[in-house]
């Protein structure tokens, strides 16, 4: 899942998919480059993404979504609306290798943004040696080399077959080792990162939500760390959803019944379309919850058309 089913069918339900996934996928590209696009613009305007830990992870997240929504979201449409795979042996190993890269990629910053989010909250003073930039931007690349270790396998995991003479992009692993690799991806790239998530924020809203502090009850930086914490919280819980029908999937062909027909066929194409809508949501999460987020959203957009209004001034006078 997601990738390496090619179909070519007369089937009203693969004809309606045909029609109807490039569009949620065409949706999903728009809005994911569009509002991820505008998350880097923002926080990196005026640098001020470098003071803060949790705007590093964040921008961390906006990262891996853009690069999974570029480099994977056109190719996968493909899949639906074509009979075979028309983009070569490398794209099949490289498009593969990247969804699994940014899913874990994501994850991973989950987990880490909530124990971020949990020493900030509960240790606030003790936590300000330990929550700086540096360390931050180390634990990111700790995430991308884990990343990279364990979407690794992927690489051999498809490969390109011809089938009536047609090329698709299929997993080409023998049943025992695809099994292997799913289950590790499973444990490791959801099971344990919402693992993490789920108690480091149960303690985090436990405590944010009934101590007492004398000095911080009824204060502005109080209110500001629950928007925060509701902000990454909401996009941690969209994630778990996200992903989990395509976990639930997987787990269901190798241990359970899951034969091929209309009903799992489309919990298959469900599955698939809701992992992907993951990488557009979380600008729109910042936007709804975050006053911040929005001011500097309508900022960015101003000084972006703002701009492109100069430049065609400038393109008509040198026309002249």
């Amino acid at each position: 899942m997601p990738g390496g089913l090619n179909i070519s069918s007369d089937s009203p339900e693969l004809r309606a998919a045909g029609i109807i996934v490039p569009i949620i996928f065409s949706l999903i590209f728009l809005v994911g480059t569009v509002g991820n696009g505008l998350v880097l613009a923002v926080l990196l305007w005026n640098g001020q993404v470098k003071y803060s830990t949790t705007n590093l992870f964040i921008l961390n997240l906006a990262v891996a979504d853009l690069c999974f929504i570029i480099c994977c979201v056109p190719f996968q449409a493909t899949i639906y609306t074509l009979d075979g795979w028309l983009f070569g042996a490398f794209a099949c190993k490289a498009v593969h290798f990247l969804i699994y890269l940014t899913m874990y990629a994501s994850s991973f910053t989950l987990a880490a943004v909530s124990v971020d989010r949990y020493l900030a909250i509960r240790y606030p003073l003790k936590s300000r040696d330990l929550r700086t930039s540096r360390n931050a931007g180390v634990a990111i690349v700790v995430i991308w080399s884990l990343s990279l270790l364990f979407a690794g396998p992927y690489l051999s995991y498809y490969q390109i077959i011809h089938y009536h003479g047609v090329p698709i992009c299929v997993p080409i692993w023998e049943d025992q080792r695809r099994k292997v690799l799913d289950i590790l991806t499973f444990v490791f790239g959801y099971l344990l990162p919402v693992t993490v998530v789920s108690l480091a924020y149960s303690r985090t809203i436990k405590f944010l939500w009934t101590s007492v502090d004398p000095i911080e009850r009824i204060s502005e930086s109080r209110k500001a760390k629950r928007k925060v914490t509701k902000m990454i919280v909401t996009v941690a819980i969209l994630f778990c959803l996200c992903w989990l029908p395509h976990h639930l999937v997987i787990l269901c062909f190798w241990f359970g019944h899951f034969p091929f027909n209309r009903a799992t066929y489309a919990f298959r194409l469900a599955s698939h379309c809701l992992s992907y809508t993951n990488s557009c949501l979380n600008p729109i999460v910042y936007a709804l919850i975050s006053k911040h987020f929005r001011k500097r959203f309508k900022q960015a957009f101003t000084c972006f058309f703002f701009q492109n209004k100069i430049r065609k001034k400038k393109k008509k006078r040198v026309g002249r």
